[in-house]
């Protein structure tokens, strides 16, 4: 019986959603940097601390929190900017928690 070194899809597939969930925690620790950033992304989201607090491992809200991102231009470009990241990294992270399509 042969032994592959090489990552299962599945396993793979786990690697890439591990990635996308920190870099949503990293976007929302860099929207909660600014007041007025997470005064918007509350409002939008009708969400308080309390909730944000409950739901920072849940895969849903990780994806929320990168359509937020996402749908503002200039905070995206901003937040890519911070993280020394493309803009782009940010649609990868949304598709490999399930988001589909830009």
């Amino acid at each position: 019986m042969k032994i592959s070194s090489e990552p299962q899809a599945g396993g793979r597939r786990a690697d890439e959603a591990a990635a996308a969930s920190e870099l949503a925690l990293r976007a929302l620790a860099f929207i909660s940097l600014d007041e007025d950033r997470l005064a918007r992304f509350i409002a939008l989201t009708g969400l308080d601390a309390s909730d944000v607090r409950a739901l920072l491992g849940d895969r849903h809200f990780h994806l929320a929190v990168l359509d937020h991102l996402a749908g503002d231009e200039a905070t995206l470009l901003e937040f890519a900017i911070t993280e020394s990241a493309p803009p782009e990294s940010v649609g990868r992270a949304r598709r490999a928690l399930g988001g589909g399509e830009d």
